[in-house]
């Protein structure tokens, strides 16, 4: 009998024709806009079928000689202007029947996708519109249907940047140099939802780790008190690096 969450194999010594692939990258691409309090993800318009007219992620085909992240960072390049950016690797989908194009009548080859997400600056993020019939930045709570599978793969990349701010320092890859930690409070509620901590225990965590340095300089923002400015210290975040929960 097989075991709870294994998948019986069905004659293990049939022989299957090997499938033919072609290997796609598609970007999860997210950002914040602080003024806002918006989590962002960007979308492009499809001008081809299958799907034509529709909204999907930043994708492209994997040219030959081309590694897996270089097609990756080709289409953040065609699709987007940004000097500070964090990109990883997310998951592979790979299912047979998510693109219409495995058809018999069409092209009759599975495609296998290798997505990847990121986070960049919003307010220095210049999105090109060129060769593509549409582009934007679109709230996560306001994802349309997208095509192919692209809801499952950003539903994937949401949970997975979740998870990361938890316990790296991936924040500060596109947070200004320097900030105040309301700054970075709002960051992390606009991801995380603002029932993840409140001010106060965020600010006495954060500042007891001991990875933020205070630059000395204050910033007076609205009627408040100025606010610290601080810039995060990688030295001293290493002993912390890949714990869970550093920062709630």
């Amino acid at each position: 009998m097989a075991g709870r969450g294994t998948k019986k194999i069905e004659n293990p010594g049939k022989k299957q024709a090997l499938a033919d692939f072609k290997v796609g990258v598609d970007n999860v691409i997210f950002s914040v806009d602080n003024e806002q309090n918006r989590l962002l993800v960007l979308l492009v318009m499809r001008d081809d079928e299958p799907f034509s007219g529709q909204w999907c992620l930043p994708g492209t085909l994997v040219r030959k000689g081309e590694s897996l992240e270089d097609a990756a960072y080709r289409i953040l390049a065609e699709k987007i202007k940004v000097k500070n950016l964090y990109l990883e690797q997310l998951y592979s989908f790979g299912g047979p029947g998510r693109d219409p194009r495995e058809a018999p009548d069409s092209f009759g080859v599975r495609y296998l996708s290798v997505s990847y997400f990121a986070i960049v600056r919003f307010g220095e993020a210049e999105l090109i519109a060129d060769g593509v019939s549409g582009i934007a930045w679109y709230p996560i709570q306001q994802i349309p249907q997208l095509a192919f599978d692209h809801n499952k793969i950003l539903e994937y990349g949401y949970r997975r940047l979740r998870n990361k701010l938890e316990y790296s320092p991936v924040a500060f890859d596109v947070l200004p140099e320097v900030f105040t930690l309301n700054d970075l409070y709002q960051f992390y509620t606009t991801i995380l939802g603002e029932n993840f901590s409140d001010y106060s225990n965020f600010r006495s965590r954060l500042l007891k780790l001991g990875f933020l340095s205070d630059t000395g300089v204050k910033v007076s923002r609205g009627a408040g008190r100025p606010a610290s400015l601080y810039r995060f210290d990688a030295e001293a975040f290493a002993p912390l690096k890949d714990k869970p929960l550093v920062f709630i």
